[in-house]
């Protein structure tokens, strides 16, 4: 990917900072006559031909069937692997008995190596999605999950599942995943909040439906027969992949030796970490999902503690799916209203309440509190997820947002995988999940507090660079004037 300091003169930027835009269009102007040089150029092979124009995103058109088509992505995605706890029972009974005392620790490494592998892999789906495109990458992607899915139906034992299910299935909805969010900045720039909010929703969706659905599937026709229905939604993922269009022209390699080999910088793009409000925000992030996750995995177990085996924990799931929901639209829809980079505003507040709200479970003696801290917890998740994507289009352009992303992405994996194991490892030395949860109320609260950082940082970029044209724009002036006062002694008018 090329970085914005390497952009052609004549390129738009499609940056959503507006200094950012207006400076590049003032740049981008051509002289008289130079309409016809690039045409010129391309005939001869100059490479800086092939920087086309870009233009401002549609704002709807194809863009409409592109955002359900990756509302469709994200929903099968993320709503199977949220409904693992379905499946989880399910593996247990097929797989093991009761005397096996390790079965459970075996049996949720399936599932967590599945979730941990999609993010872990986002990085290197980064490098494949500048080099081949949103298109390709997706349907490749969704192949492989197709291909991990059905094999895990054939499946006799539970060490084969680590690959198929773990490895291949997660790897393959990480290819198919990230691509869904990157092309939404081809067709949208002043929806992006709203659509990104409609397509993050999706996951909302399957998660309320998916665990019903499955209880059923696995009743009538057991195991095998639904991991295979669920490979279905996969094959759908890839005629969804097809619908990836893109509107942003790739990136011009600056090699002149005429290799079709891209350059180092093209694939692993190391200008993005020069911004310092996106190395904040990289590191800020997974800080705070240490403790993120917690409530979601061991929520039900801390249930039947305290209010019994028949206390009707499923509600709580959706609870949290439909506010998650709910938060997505609303959030999304906000945050088209917020300028610039205050948009990490709303991820502050909403880390700020999913800790203050996972500290607040174990205070929960009535079911009915419980559902509460649910409901609240599960709107400012949607906040979080659905302006991941805006945020980061505001931090680094639209030329880097696929890498910035999916570094993003990677460096999540790494908590998302160790808290859950924490908090378990707390309750099985203390006896109760107590303070797990009192702990895992302070990673969110630190996260955001760094990423209160961003604006102010972003702010004092912006004044450097105000500064830098202001001085530029006045030495051009200096120098012309210079030129004019030692032209005129030489003019033989002057002279007589």
């Amino acid at each position: 990917m090329t970085s914005i300091d390497q952009l052609k003169p004549l390129s738009l930027s499609l940056s959503p900072h507006p200094d950012r835009t207006s400076m590049t269009e003032t740049a981008s102007d051509p002289a008289p006559g130079a309409a016809e040089e690039p045409e010129a150029k391309q005939e001869n092979g100059d490479c800086a031909a092939d920087a086309p124009r870009q233009m401002d995103p549609p704002e709807g058109g194809w863009g409409w069937v592109v955002m359900l088509a990756s509302m469709w992505c994200n929903g099968s995605v993320f709503g199977i692997q949220n409904a693992f706890g379905i499946l989880f029972v399910s593996l247990l009974e097929k797989f093991g008995n009761e005397n096996d005392e390790d079965l459970r620790f075996k049996t949720a490494w399936v599932g967590s190596l599945s979730m941990g592998m999609i993010f872990f892999c986002s990085p290197i789906v980064s490098v494949f999605t500048d080099l081949l495109g949103c298109r390709i990458t997706a349907v490749g992607g969704a192949a492989v999950a197709f291909v991990g899915l059905l094999a895990s139906s054939f499946v006799t034992s539970l060490g084969p599942l680590y690959f198929t299910y773990g490895i291949v299935f997660a790897c393959g909805c990480s290819f198919a995943y990230q691509p869904s969010l990157v092309i939404l900045g081809h067709y949208f720039k002043r929806r992006l909040g709203l659509v990104n909010g409609i397509v993050t929703a999706g996951s909302s969706v399957f998660t309320i439906t998916l665990p019903y659905m499955l209880t059923g599937l696995l009743k009538s026709v057991g195991l095998a027969y639904t991991l295979r229905v669920l490979s279905i939604f996969m094959f759908l993922l890839m005629l969804a992949g097809l619908t990836y269009k893109p509107l942003l022209p790739k990136p011009v390699s600056s090699s002149k030796s005429g290799s079709r080999c891209p350059s180092l910088k093209r694939v692993f793009n190391v200008h993005i970490w020069r911004s310092l409000g996106y190395r904040i925000w990289a590191f800020g992030i997974p800080a705070a999902l240490y403790g993120y996750f917690v409530p979601y995995v061991h929520l039900m177990t801390h249930v039947e503690e305290r209010f019994g085996v028949n206390a009707n924990k499923e509600i709580l799931l959706t609870c949290i799916g439909i506010t998650s929901g709910v938060g997505r639209l609303l959030f999304g829809r906000v945050a088209d209203y917020v300028p610039g980079v205050n948009k990490v505003f709303l991820q502050v507040s909403s880390f700020l309440v999913i800790g203050l709200m996972s500290m607040m479970i174990p205070l929960c003696h009535v079911f009915g509190g419980l559902i509460a801290v649910c409901l609240l917890m599960g709107l400012f998740d949607g906040c979080f997820i659905c302006i991941m994507a805006p945020i980061a289009f505001e931090l680094v352009g639209s030329q880097n947002v696929s890498q910035a992303i999916g570094f993003l992405l990677g460096m999540m994996s790494v908590p998302m995988t160790v808290g859950p194991p924490i908090a378990g490892f707390l309750r099985d030395r203390l006896g109760s999940y107590d303070v797990a949860f009192y702990l895992a109320g302070i990673p969110p609260i630190i996260g955001g507090a760094m990423l209160c950082l961003i604006p102010w940082v972003e702010a004092r970029r912006r004044r450097k660079e105000a500064q830098l044209v202001a001085e530029a724009t006045e030495k051009m002036l200096e120098s012309k004037n210079g030129a004019e006062v030692k032209v005129k002694p030489e003019d033989p008018e002057s002279i007589i």
